[in-house]
């Protein structure tokens, strides 16, 4: 659990209804920006298929982020 909380700071912070939504938020506008700045730079011919397997591997940690913070928040996760 300790290695989670490591690579998910933010999943592990919600106290009240409020404070989840918030940090669901800033976990979507992270994969927003995100997704963006890999979308442009994946136009790129060579480099644009290790941009896309980064890009893929940041919404993959946006999703297991907001899930962890749901689970905790539903005291699943101690």
């Amino acid at each position: 659990m300790d290695v989670l909380k490591k690579l998910f700071p933010l999943s592990f912070k919600a106290k009240d209804i409020v404070s989840l939504i918030i940090y669901i938020v800033i976990y979507l506008v992270v994969g927003i920006v995100a997704g963006v700045l890999i979308g442009v730079l994946a136009g790129f011919p060579i480099i644009g298929i290790i941009f896309a397997l980064v890009g893929s591997l940041i919404d993959l940690y946006v999703l297991v982020g907001i899930v962890l913070e749901v689970l905790y928040f539903l005291n699943i996760l101690k």
